[in-house]
C-alpha cells in the first residue's frame, strides 16, 4: 500500500484526522497549500476533496479562480494516483484539458476517477503509457464548474 493511502487510512479514523491528512498532504506540495484542500475521500480509483470558497481563492467576480479550480483538481488526480499506481511504477503528470462549465460560486468539491483495468500491466506497458484520470469540479448544488482529463505518463520505477 502507498505512503499516502497508508496515512489516510491511519489518519481519516482520528477524531479531525482527514484535517490532519490535507494538511501534511498540503505542506509535501506547497502550492496546494494555497487553495486549503478538505479531503473527503481517498482510495484506489477515486480521490475527493473539497476547495473551500474565501477570498484568498476569488477571482475577480467574486468566485472560485479557475487556477484554483485546476490546483483542486490536480491534487486530487495525486492523492489517486498514490494510493492507486502499482508499486512497480512512477507516474508525472503529463497535461490538462480543462473546460470551465459554469461560476464557482460556492466550495467546490473536486474529484478523480480512473477505472481498475487503466492501471494494468496490458494498459501501461514497460516501455511507459498514458494515463487518462477524469477529474471535475462541482459546485454544493451539483452543478459541474469544471470538467476534463489530466494525462499521466506512467513508467517502470528503476
Amino acid at each position: 500500500m502507498s505512503q499516502v493511502l497508508t496515512l489516510w487510512k491511519k489518519t481519516s479514523a482520528l477524531p479531525q484526522g482527514k484535517r490532519i491528512f490535507s494538511v501534511l498532504f498540503a505542506q509535501k506540495a506547497p502550492y496546494f497549500a494555497t487553495i486549503r484542500p478538505r479531503f473527503v475521500d481517498i482510495r484506489p480509483n477515486r480521490a475527493e476533496l473539497v476547495i473551500p470558497k474565501r477570498p484568498g481563492v476569488h477571482n475577480h467576480l467574486g468566485t472560485v479562480h479557475a487556477i484554483a479550480l485546476c490546483n483542486g483538481l490536480e491534487a486530487a488526480m495525486g492523492a489517486l494516483a498514490e494510493a492507486t499506481i502499482p508499486a512497480d511504477k512512477r507516474w508525472i503528470p503529463k497535461g490538462m484539458e480543462v473546460s470551465y462549465t459554469a461560476k464557482a460560486t460556492s466550495d467546490i468539491t473536486c474529484v478523480a476517477e480512473t477505472d481498475p483495468e487503466q492501471w494494468t500491466s496490458e494498459a501501461l506497458p514497460d516501455s511507459g503509457g498514458d494515463l487518462p484520470v477524469r477529474v471535475r469540479g462541482v459546485r454544493d448544488d451539483g452543478t459541474v464548474v469544471i470538467e476534463g482529463v489530466i494525462r499521466l505518463w506512467v513508467t517502470p520505477r528503476t
